[in-house]
């Protein structure tokens, strides 16, 4: 199993490229079952729950070609309507396809998701909302059966923001008879990326954008092009990481105005940045001040953002109080941040951070994808020799950020 070593305490500077979002791309490709015609997508990330999803794809017969950052999809010849629990249980985007079979085909079979241990996260609010659209579901032996012979436009207002869940009903939504209203939606850019796909490939969505999704539903969808849009998460990380070990970096291919909610809080910690159309440029010549925030949804701060930022918090000056309001287990990097030096102390879920002068470099241990990433921001800015295990999770969502690393002066490299 790889694992990272890393050698802390070198500044970094350059350029580095940000790659297309794990979280747009993923909806995006499941968009695929929803034509018989092709789909061209660009700006794709290579990542391992990308390969997942395609793996899974392609069991259904969907036919997908993919070439560095560009994925070709063709759904004229699905046949197999099941996501099966091995292809599932290892990524919970996989519940993406069970909206769009139902859509176009009448029926699925998927298996109840796994992926990240960081809450329960359940599925209860897709499930609901594909009943209210006329779907009969049972749930038998881990499997999600779901029937109808074509789903009934309504209106949906889910218990909870959920954004998987209304990427699911979204997609369900375009080939319903009739129209949808998704009230209380996920607003994420995620979130708008896929309904600009949708509307491109011959959907009618009013509202991108907005908590109040309306859906007028038509008969079938047509192939488009389509575009990614830049990871939000992996500029956010690139930025924390300038911010803990000192430099200035240009970033490019990204956008400031996806995450302007986490901008305020690194200007807030003496980070300086400036941005353009496509860029963002971060200098950071001092220790970092501690900031507290308290994660919510889109747009304000972002849950996957969390573990970052309580790297940097670690090394700053003052004490912080972290809030955690999404994902109830999102605090097990806690314990190996600590393992490096670190002064963090739980409390509900709040973490309370008391700022020490460095990290000590350690032998640490990925529990999950944005918690490697926080280990990785801690090795880099740690004295001494950090290595970190399991980081199969971190190459779920970063497009081989150790090569991205290098190329602005970390020492970082991968190891048998």
């Amino acid at each position: 199993m790889d694992k990272l070593l890393i050698r802390g305490g070198n500044r970094l500077s350059g350029e580095v490229v940000i790659s297309g979002a794990k979280n747009a791309a993923l909806p995006i490709l499941c968009a695929g079952l929803l034509t018989a015609d092709t789909l061209n997508l660009s700006n794709v990330p290579n990542l391992q729950d990308v390969s997942t999803i395609l793996k899974l794809m392609r069991q259904m017969g969907l036919r997908a070609e993919q070439n560095d950052h560009s994925v070709t999809l063709n759904g004229n010849d699905i046949t197999k309507l099941e996501a099966p629990y091995e292809l599932v249980k290892t990524m919970r985007a996989s519940i993406l396809v069970l909206g769009p079979l139902l859509a176009r085909f009448g029926e699925a079979k998927v298996s109840l998701p796994g992926g990240c241990a960081i809450g329960s996260r359940p599925v209860d609010q897709h499930i609901k909302g594909l009943q209210a659209m006329g779907a009969e579901i049972t749930i038998d032996a881990g499997y999600i059966y779901a029937k109808a012979k074509r789903l009934k436009g309504t209106r949906i207002v889910t218990d909870m923001i959920t954004v998987t869940g209304t990427e699911n009903l979204l997609m369900a939504a375009v080939l319903a008879e009739g129209e949808t209203v998704l009230e209380n939606a996920a607003r994420e850019p995620e979130v708008s990326d896929l309904a600009h796909l949708l509307v491109a490939m011959g959907a009618k969505i009013e509202g991108i954008g907005t908590d109040r999704l309306v859906i007028q539903g038509v008969d079938k969808l047509h192939g488009a092009s389509h575009t990614v849009i830049a990871d939000r998460i992996e500029t956010g990380t690139f930025l924390c990481a300038v911010a803990a070990v000192g430099g200035d970096v240009t970033l490019k291919n990204t956008r400031s105005s996806l995450l302007d909610a986490a901008l305020d809080k690194l200007r807030e910690a003496g980070v300086i940045l400036t941005t353009g159309d496509d860029w963002i440029r971060v200098q950071m010549a001092r220790r970092p001040k501690a900031v507290s925030f308290r994660t919510t949804e889109y747009p304000g701060f972002p849950t996957d953002m969390q573990a970052q930022f309580m790297a940097l918090n670690c090394i700053a000056e003052g004490t912080s109080h972290v809030t955690e309001t999404i994902f109830e287990n999102r605090f097990m990097h806690v314990q190996e941040m600590n393992r490096l030096g670190a002064a963090i102390d739980i409390e509900g879920n709040t973490a309370i951070v008391k700022g020490v002068e460095k990290f000590i470099g350690a032998p640490v241990m990925a529990t999950d994808l944005r918690a490697s990433a926080s280990l990785v921001i801690a090795g880099l800015a740690a004295q001494g020799e950090t290595l970190i295990e399991r980081i199969y999770h971190l190459d779920r969502g970063y497009d081989r950020m150790e090569n991205k690393l290098s190329s602005i002066g970390a020492q970082i490299e991968r190891v048998k």
